[in-house]
This record gives structure tokens, C-alpha cells and sequence, in this order.
């Protein structure tokens, strides 16, 4: 049996260095969603905790404003 190593993802905010996650970015914020329109788990997309709670509000308002679907079929 293999023993696989697991790599640690950097945070994509904190080496870009942003502050400030806007909901009307929709392609940016589409990154952090699946193909099912559900929102990708920080293990996945290697963000911290601080950034994946502002990605998943931002994911949120753009949601309730109808710039992204709450769901795809």
C-alpha cells in the first residue's frame, strides 16, 4: 500500500494579496463553485478559512442578486 502525500494548497487571496471579494466578479467567482452550482469545500480550492467564509458570502449575494444560479441542472 502507498502512502499518498498530501500537498498544501496556498490560499489564492492571501498570495494575491486581496482584500476584498467582490460578488458582481462572477467568472473570478465561479472558480469556487462546482459544476452543480454548489460551493467548493477550502480543502478543494486550498483557500484559508478567513477567505472561504468571504468567498462563500460573496457566492451568496451574487446568488440572491441573480448573477449566479443557486442551482444547475
Amino acid at each position: 500500500m502507498a502512502i499518498q502525500q498530501q500537498i498544501k494548497k496556498t490560499c489564492l487571496f492571501c498570495s494575491e494579496k486581496i482584500s476584498y471579494i467582490d460578488y458582481k466578479d462572477t467568472q473570478f467567482l465561479r472558480r469556487f463553485m462546482s459544476p452543480h452550482a454548489k460551493i467548493l469545500a477550502s480543502k478543494k480550492t486550498g483557500t484559508c478559512a478567513k477567505h472561504q467564509r468571504m468567498t462563500s458570502q460573496a457566492l451568496k449575494r451574487a446568488r440572491h442578486m441573480a448573477l449566479l444560479p443557486f442551482v444547475s441542472t
